[in-house]
């Protein structure tokens, strides 16, 4: 697939991704937004009336070619030492840091990956 088609095809998935809240979060703030599946007998969400709120299926779901990717393209692989960098395709693979890892090695292996030309998703930290 060319660039052309997965940067027509992520803009299309950031368009079309749809909010899905629960029934009544808008009501009471006892309850939150996160999605769960309507059970109620006379549950309007349940039964799908147009008025209602829309609920998860299948023709929500992103194209194919960029399930699963970051919005900039790439495929995010988790990285926790320098090391783990010689694996990655600069072309279509990021390297995101772990959280656990500390300043020292941080740095370690930001400067590994600029001279190897790697994208880092979280490099720009605050320290």
């Amino acid at each position: 697939m060319s660039d052309t088609d997965t940067e027509r095809l992520l803009r299309e998935r950031k368009a079309k991704k749809k909010q899905f809240d629960r029934q009544n979060s808008h009501k009471f703030g006892r309850v939150p937004s996160s999605w769960r599946k309507a059970r109620g007998k006379h549950s309007n969400v349940r039964l799908e009336k147009k008025y209602a709120k829309n609920k998860p299926k299948v023709g929500y779901r992103t194209p194919k070619a960029v399930r699963g990717l970051h919005p900039s393209g790439y495929e995010d692989i988790l990285v926790h030492r320098p090391a783990d960098l010689d694996e990655l395709d600069p072309e279509t693979q990021a390297a995101r840091i772990g959280s656990t890892v500390g300043g020292r090695k941080r740095e370690q292996i930001l400067e590994k990956a600029e001279e190897h030309g790697i994208t880092v998703l979280n490099g720009e930290q605050d320290e």
